[in-house]
């Protein structure tokens, strides 16, 4: 039996077209990823979470010698307001990156092990999060639901 998954979302040329807490989102994960600690890839990541309570939360990834003991951006987002915030939904996640990795006309998208992280924090609030993604450019791609990126999600 074959089947067809569909995806949806947004995309935008600049992220001048989001609304006014969206370029603030963007904005801040810019400013972490300045923070990033990257010395081996040269690659910083920023990420900023919206909380139900209308709170920021931002995270740079954190890189280490020891290559599995570094973080990305998101997850030390997302784990800070797990341990923080326990009592508030996320929102929406807004991811920004700087540096060669990329062209600067592509979107970052999420490793997959944050993808998991994402979606269980999804399930776990029994809501969605809208998850913006940026590219170095300016171009912006918006999912309504982390499901869009992992919809094969281990756990579920």
């Amino acid at each position: 039996m074959k089947h067809q998954l569909t995806i949806y979302y947004e995309e935008f040329s600049s992220f001048s077209e989001l609304s006014e807490t969206e370029r603030l989102m963007i904005e801040k994960a810019s400013v972490i990823c300045e923070k990033a600690y990257s010395p081996y890839s040269s690659f910083n990541v920023g990420a900023t979470l919206l909380l139900s309570n209308g709170e920021f939360i931002s995270g740079s990834n954190q890189e280490n010698v020891a290559y599995p003991s570094g973080i990305c951006a998101e997850r030390v987002a997302l784990f800070f307001a797990g341990s923080n915030f326990s009592n508030e939904s996320i929102e929406t996640i807004a991811i920004v990156s700087k540096g060669e990795l990329l062209k600067m006309d592509q979107i970052l998208s999420p490793c997959g092990a944050c993808r998991q992280v994402l979606i269980e924090s999804e399930f776990r609030q029994k809501r969605p999060i809208r998850v913006i993604l940026t590219s170095q450019d300016g171009r912006v791609v918006v999912f309504s639901s982390i499901v869009d990126l992992l919809p094969f999600a281990f756990g579920k």
